[in-house]
C-alpha cells in the first residue's frame, strides 16, 4: 500500500499576480508570454512596479498538485524554501490545500524563498519573472527515501534542470519511485527550458512512464515538426500527453491513440493552465481512465483555472467531471 498517490517535485515558487497593460510590458522590458528567469535586483524592481499584487503559492508541479488534492488526491511535495515570511506562508499554505510538505523551511543565511512576478494581460496571457532563490538548490539530500519509494505516481519539473543538484535530485526520486514500483514521469514544463536541456530531456524520456508537454515544447525537444516529434516521443517514452494551446489534444501510448476535443474559452488568466491540465490527466491516469478520458479530464481541469485569476482550482473538479460525463 502506497503512502501516496501522487508525489510532486519541483521548485516552490510563491506567485506574486498583477494585471499589465502591454505598454507596461514594453516600459518595463518584460517578454509577452514566456517565463523568464531574474535576478534578485531586477526582481525586487518588478515586484516594486506591481499594482493589485496577489499573493499564492505556486510553481508548476506544486500547482498541479494542489489540483490534484482538490480531486481528493492523496499528495505530497518535495521542495525547498528559506525559513522566512514567504517560505512559512509557502509550507503552511501548502499544507492547508491537503499536500504534505515534506522538507522543513530551511533556517540561518541561506538564499530567500523564490518568487515569481507575473504581470497578466488583458488577453489573458501571462508573463512570468522569477527569481529561483532557495528552491534552485534544491538537491538530492532533499530526496526521502520514505517519500519518493512511497507513491504510485511521480512528476517532476523540467525547470529543475537548471541545476546540476536539481537534475541529480529528479534522477534519485525517479529510481527509488520505479524501484517500488511507481511510475516517474515529467513536465517539460518551457520551451526554452528543452532548448537548454535537449539532449539530457531525450536520454531522460526514455527512462520515463509518462511525459506531458505542449507542441512547442515537443517540435523543440526533437526538433521536427509535431506530427513527426509525436511519433518519435511515443516510441520513447511510455505514455505521451500534446496540449495545443486551445486547440485538440493528443495523447499516445504505444500504438495506442486518442485525440481529446478542446471546448475554447476567453482566458481570464492563462496562468496555470498547463498545470491543471496535468492535474486532470494524472488524476485519471492514478484512478484506471482511458487515454481519451485521461485526455478530457486534463482539458476540463485546465478549462476551469483559465475562466479565473490564479493558478489553482476555485472548484470542485470532480463536480465538473461528473457534470462532463467523465465519472
Amino acid at each position: 500500500m502506497k503512502t501516496y498517490d501522487v508525489v510532486g517535485i519541483g521548485n516552490a515558487i510563491v506567485d506574486v499576480i498583477s494585471p499589465a497593460d502591454d505598454s507596461f510590458l514594453e516600459l518595463m522590458g518584460i517578454q509577452k508570454g514566456i517565463m523568464q528567469l531574474v535576478e534578485r535586483e531586477r526582481g525586487e524592481i518588478l515586484y516594486g512596479a506591481m499594482q493589485e499584487r496577489r499573493q499564492i503559492p505556486g510553481g508548476s508541479v506544486a500547482n498541479s498538485l494542489a489540483g490534484l488534492g482538490n480531486l481528493g488526491l492523496k499528495t505530497a511535495f518535495i521542495g525547498r524554501v528559506h525559513d522566512d515570511a514567504l517560505g512559512r506562508f509557502y509550507a503552511q499554505t501548502l499544507a492547508e490545500g491537503g499536500t504534505d510538505f515534506v522538507n522543513a523551511p530551511v533556517p540561518g543565511g541561506e538564499l530567500p524563498t523564490s518568487r515569481s512576478m507575473i504581470f497578466v494581460s488583458p488577453d489573458g496571457e501571462r508573463s512570468m519573472n522569477t527569481y529561483l532563490g532557495i528552491s534552485s538548490e534544491l538537491g538530492p539530500e532533499d530526496v526521502s527515501d520514505d517519500v519518493a519509494g512511497s507513491t504510485s505516481l511521480l512528476f517532476l519539473e523540467g525547470y529543475l534542470y537548471d541545476k546540476p543538484k536539481g537534475k541529480a535530485a529528479f534522477e534519485r526520486a525517479a529510481k527509488l519511485c520505479q524501484k517500488a514500483g511507481g511510475k516517474a514521469g515529467i513536465a517539460l514544463s518551457d520551451p526554452f527550458c528543452v532548448d537548454r536541456h535537449r539532449d539530457d530531456f531525450r536520454r531522460l524520456v526514455k527512462d520515463l512512464d509518462y511525459v506531458i508537454g505542449n507542441e512547442h515544447e515537443w517540435s523543440s525537444l526533437y526538433q521536427t515538426d509535431l506530427s513527426s516529434a509525436l511519433e518519435q516521443a511515443s516510441r520513447d517514452a511510455g505514455m505521451v500527453a500534446c496540449t495545443r494551446s486551445g486547440e485538440e489534444v493528443i495523447v499516445v501510448r504505444g500504438d495506442e491513440r486518442a485525440v481529446v476535443p478542446v471546448h475554447r474559452i476567453v482566458p481570464v488568466d492563462a496562468t496555470g493552465a498547463g498545470d491543471q491540465f496535468a492535474a486532470g490527466f494524472l488524476y485519471g491516469v492514478a484512478t484506471g481512465q482511458s487515454l481519451a478520458t485521461c485526455g478530457r479530464m486534463g482539458c476540463v481541469a485546465a478549462a476551469e483555472v483559465i475562466s479565473h485569476y490564479g493558478a489553482r482550482p476555485e472548484t470542485d473538479l470532480k463536480a465538473l467531471f461528473r457534470q462532463q460525463g467523465l465519472l
